[in-house]
């Protein structure tokens, strides 16, 4: 009994000792464990952050080649944007030139149209004066339409073609008026201020005869110098038998009082001289 009272003795610490190593086995074992799951935390935190990684990778390798393809596709309409401005700055050159060329045949025209406007105004100033010189025949009618051609074209209210279609109308007017034998009764001022009707025969701008409605009185239309060397028209009423008798003849054969015949008539003007 003695000699087992050493040997429980000894064994209880023994006990005691191995159940405190299970304990500490159970904790490293527990702790071993633990250790484990945060291994397998930690392992797939890193699988994790590595596909993370990858993908970021991969969204970046992603991004960087859109980029560049955005950019070489930027790069490219910026050349072809480019290659259009080059081409616009060629045809707005080339409309420059057109407009530049359109303006100068335009000023061309209006220096042309100006040029023919001033020599419309010249002729119409030469017609003007024939009127004043020709024979006394509807003379402030006939000035007046000819002096306001003249002004409309001198001041420019008249076109050019306005201006040549008027003085068209008036020669051709003028060239009537040559051409034709008109007849009239008309009330005229003979040379000592008196006053008759008349019968009044013309023939073109060359002849003006009267007789008056009794048939006592004649005149034949003629060009006088006067002071200033300028001729101005003047009736010459002394006329021979002959003369007087030729124009009754042309007055009563054009008022239809005697039948058609040749009249032998002194066409020709005659000069007076003061």
């Amino acid at each position: 009994m003695k000699k087992l009272l050493p040997i429980i003795l000894l064994l209880i610490p023994a006990a005691f000792a191995a159940d405190e190593f299970e304990q500490q086995k159970a904790a490293l074992l527990a702790e071993k464990q633990n250790i484990q799951n945060d291994i397998k935390k930690i392992n797939a935190q890193i699988t994790q952050t590595d596909s993370l990684s990858k993908s970021e990778q991969k969204f970046g390798k992603d991004q960087q080649t859109r980029q560049k393809t955005d950019l070489d596709r930027r790069q490219g309409e910026i050349e072809e944007l480019k290659l259009k401005l080059s081409e616009l700055n060629a045809e707005m050159q080339k409309e420059k030139n057109s407009v530049s060329i359109a303006q100068t045949q335009i000023e061309n025209v209006n220096a042309t149209r100006k040029a023919l406007g001033a020599q419309l105004a010249g002729h119409c100033r030469q017609l003007e004066n024939f009127i004043k010189t020709s024979l006394p025949w509807d003379t402030e009618i006939r000035l007046e339409r000819t002096s306001a051609l003249c002004s409309d074209l001198e001041s420019g209210a008249a076109a050019v073609e306005e201006g040549f279609s008027r003085l068209r109308a008036i020669y051709a007017e003028e060239i009537r008026l040559g051409d034709e034998v008109q007849i009239s009764n008309r009330t005229i001022v003979r040379n000592n201020g008196e006053m008759v009707n008349a019968n009044v025969l013309r023939i073109g701008n060359q002849w003006i005869v009267y007789q008056d409605e009794a048939g006592l009185l004649f005149g034949i239309m003629g060009k006088k110098i006067n002071e200033n060397g300028i001729y101005e028209y003047k009736w010459k009423e002394n006329l021979s038998f002959e003369e007087r008798q030729a124009v009754k003849t042309a007055i009563d054969v054009k008022l239809s009082r005697k039948p058609p015949q040749l009249v032998k008539l002194p066409l020709s003007f005659t000069i007076l001289t003061p």
